[in-house]
């Protein structure tokens, strides 16, 4: 199995390159799922979360709104680090359950797993590579304004809030760049599940010794 991180900028089209390598034949984590699922009413998460923010926070549902839990938390990096400390550990816990699982039923997959803040938290060590997708800043702007109906000046605070795209680079073992149009991408993603296809063979003869 290949333990492959993907990751990218926002607004970088990240998820769209994610359906193109499932398209090939790669297994499929989305850490932001996993992140709602583990915070679904009566899980752990849900109750540390509803004890840290309050229950103000809650749909009538039970749920967790994230627009308004984001909205809390989002200019707080005190408040932002206590989310964090409660979520991310339930999310890796259910992602190496995953991982598991999916090296059990088939030990020759390669298995992207989403992560939106890769390299930002240092997770690069937990995979045996990684992949980065990415567009000029401009056109992360551009992008991010026109998807989430935002201002240019809203739109790049939030670019201002992830590590610049030109420092992911050199953190990067391969680099997707999803500037130009679809068939292009869909040719870059084909070359790269060549080369991921090669190296997990090579790791498995490796780990077979």
């Amino acid at each position: 199995m290949l333990n492959v991180g993907l990751t990218g900028g926002i607004a970088c089209g990240k998820s769209t390159v994610a359906r193109m390598f499932v398209d090939l034949g790669g297994h499929l984590i989305d850490f932001d799922r996993l992140a709602h699922e583990v915070q679904e009413p009566g899980r752990p998460a849900w109750h540390d979360v509803v004890a840290a923010f309050g229950r103000a926070i809650l749909r009538a549902d039970g749920t967790i709104d994230r627009e308004k839990l984001g909205a809390f938390v989002f200019n707080s990096p005190e408040k932002m680090k206590t989310l964090n400390d409660i979520v991310h550990p339930r999310v890796y816990e259910e992602w190496r359950r995953r991982l598991d699982r999916l090296k059990s039923i088939d030990p020759q997959a390669i298995v992207f797993s989403d992560v939106p803040l890769l390299f930002e938290g240092g997770k690069q060590i937990l995979f045996d590579l990684t992949v980065l997708v990415m567009i000029a800043p401009e056109a992360q702007i551009d992008r991010l304004m026109a998807r989430n109906n935002l201002c240019q000046a809203d739109a790049e605070l939030r670019l201002a809030c992830q590590m610049p795209i030109e420092q992911k680079i050199p953190l990067a073992d391969i680099v997707v760049d999803n500037s130009g149009g679809v068939d292009e991408t869909k040719k870059r993603v084909a070359q790269v599940w060549h080369e991921l296809l090669e190296k997990e063979k090579k790791k498995r003869i490796k780990d077979k010794g």
